[in-house]
């Protein structure tokens, strides 16, 4: 093979890895600094001139940043964790899971996971604080017990708590993992647990391996963001973003084909590429007319732990796309 054909093969390489990518929307993240490593992030929240985000870890990972690119670790919200969380999962080792977090009538309120892995005896619990910053004199995280739980036999698992209030005022709250797949309640809002504890949640999305939902609003429109396939296992995870539009937050979501989320649809948004495997655990921070999403990656370059990514998103069809 002549030096002209090996160029010639090279650039038709380069021309199909361009379509490629074009048809696949390849996405890499925006680069941060500091100290990035966190798994399950929460949705990015802002207090003043400070962005927050927490984590899976003991008590509860938190990082702090003044500009969404450079983070710093911070104290867990939990130094010492409640009694009540020992029994609710017997396998349960202090690790709290896939937090979330709302502003409401000025308070905090973080919403994360007790359970052991493959259990589902399982628990959302809630924590509240009227500030967020460290050293504030009213930076004080208050336990407020279980949320909603599940038992071996319940038609779903408690875990991945995904909180979002409307524009009428009303709380929402999806979760879910694996089991029969993804769950809606409502919220009171005034005190951050089930508003009518007595209705079963509604089931709104299914796949054999889902979890990680993320619910959100743009415009008239809801957005139900899901993971689908393996978490937690570096750079042999296979974790894909996958997202339904609805016209009610009750649903029904839809897939841009028109297949319901329930019976295993969802549009592709964000998959591996290159060192960044797994994305996962959508978190959506509205600002300035930007849609910032944030997510886990496993990095390929760290052999495979799990960072915190960052990009925005394009709207332009009505459906969310990386915008790259």
């Amino acid at each position: 093979m002549n030096g002209r054909t090996i160029a010639c093969w090279f650039c038709l390489l380069i021309a199909l890895w361009a379509a490629g990518c074009a048809s696949r929307s390849c996405y890499h993240p925006q680069t941060l600094g500091g100290i990035t490593f966190i798994h399950d992030p929460s949705t990015i929240v802002k207090e003043d001139d400070h962005y927050y985000c927490f984590g899976t870890g003991p008590g509860i990972t938190t990082r702090i940043s003044s500009d969404l690119i450079h983070w710093e670790s911070s104290a867990p919200v939990f130094r010492t964790l409640p009694d009540w969380m020992w029994g609710v999962s017997p396998q349960f080792d202090g690790n709290l899971w896939a937090p979330d977090i709302i502003q409401l009538d000025g308070r905090w309120f973080l919403y994360y996971s007790v359970s052991s892995w493959g259990k589902q005896d399982s628990a959302i619990g809630l924590a509240t604080s009227p500030a967020l910053r460290p050293g504030a004199p009213n930076h004080v995280w208050t336990d407020a017990g279980i949320v909603i739980a599940s038992t071996n036999g319940s038609a779903y698992n408690t875990i991945d708590p995904s909180v979002m209030q409307d524009v009428d005022g009303r709380l929402w709250l999806t979760f879910g993992s694996f089991w029969k797949g993804i769950y809606l309640t409502e919220l009171d809002p005034h005190t951050g647990k089930q508003l009518y504890p007595e209705i079963p949640p509604q089931n709104i999305a299914w796949n054999t391996a889902i979890e990680a939902s993320c619910l959100t609003r743009h415009g008239n429109d809801y957005y139900l963001f899901v993971n689908w396939g393996l978490c937690c296992k570096g750079t042999n995870s296979t974790y894909e973003i996958r997202v339904g539009r609805a016209h009610s937050v009750t649903g029904p979501y839809l897939d841009r084909e028109g297949k319901d989320l329930v019976l295993g649809g969802g549009t592709p948004f964000l998959h591996s590429e290159d060192r960044f495997i797994g994305p996962g655990h959508v978190g959506i921070h509205f600002e300035t007319g930007i849609t910032w999403f944030s997510y886990h990656y496993y990095d390929a370059a760290t052999k495979g732990r799990s960072r915190l990514g960052l990009g925005k998103i394009d709207w332009s069809d009505g459906w969310p796309q990386p915008a790259t």
